[in-house]
């Protein structure tokens, strides 16, 4: 009977949840598809109820990017053990023309980031761009096919909000891991 139970009160959660119109600053009012490494396709607001960290890279990338993701491990180690599995790791590529489903699925077998933990995902060139706009994340492609771009990591709420952002990489931004064990937290209760 308390199973039973439970399992009512998940779906009423998961019913209400759905329902329950997003904030106006919510990144998932933009109706975008991503693919992942995995081939999956699913729309932007599939993330919606969990804690998000989440940052844009290029998988060619030799220099800036791989010291994201190494950034991005520093912070998902520095959270409770406990509560890691409820922090969402989103790469999404702003190079959608090389960043196949196939050269994502090679990064993150190269780089050890196993789904369902970590999500690399690629959209359509126009959606990359306006995810790129709504994150503040700046980049352009160069002649030799590299790209210039902003490096950060952003922290979105359960419902899509930006909380927090560090542009600090290479090693652990202190105030930005408090940031995300608060929003894991507030997410909890």
């Amino acid at each position: 009977m308390k199973r039973l139970f439970a399992l009512l009160c998940l779906l009423l959660v998961g019913t209400l949840h759905a329902t329950t119109p997003l904030p106006g600053d919510s990144i998932y009012q933009l109706n975008a598809q991503l693919t992942d490494q995995g081939g999956k396709t699913w729309p932007l607001d599939a993330r919606r109820g969990q804690v998000q960290l989440v940052a844009m890279f290029y998988s060619s990338c030799s220099m800036v990017c791989p010291m994201i993701v190494d950034t991005m491990k520093l912070t998902q180690k520095s959270v409770d053990e406990a509560d890691r599995d409820r922090l969402g790791l989103l790469l999404i590529s702003f190079d959608p023309a090389r960043d196949s489903v196939e050269a994502l699925r090679q990064y993150a077998e190269r780089r050890k980031l196993d789904a369902p933990r970590w999500t690399l995902a690629r959209a359509e060139p126009v959606a990359t761009r306006q995810l790129a706009a709504l994150l503040g994340v700046q980049y352009r492609p160069l002649p030799d096919g590299d790209f210039n771009h902003s490096s950060e990591l952003l922290l979105l709420d359960p419902d899509g909000r930006i909380v927090a952002r560090t542009n600090i990489i290479g090693r652990l931004d202190p105030e930005f891991a408090q940031a995300v064990d608060k929003a894991l937290h507030a997410s909890s209760n």
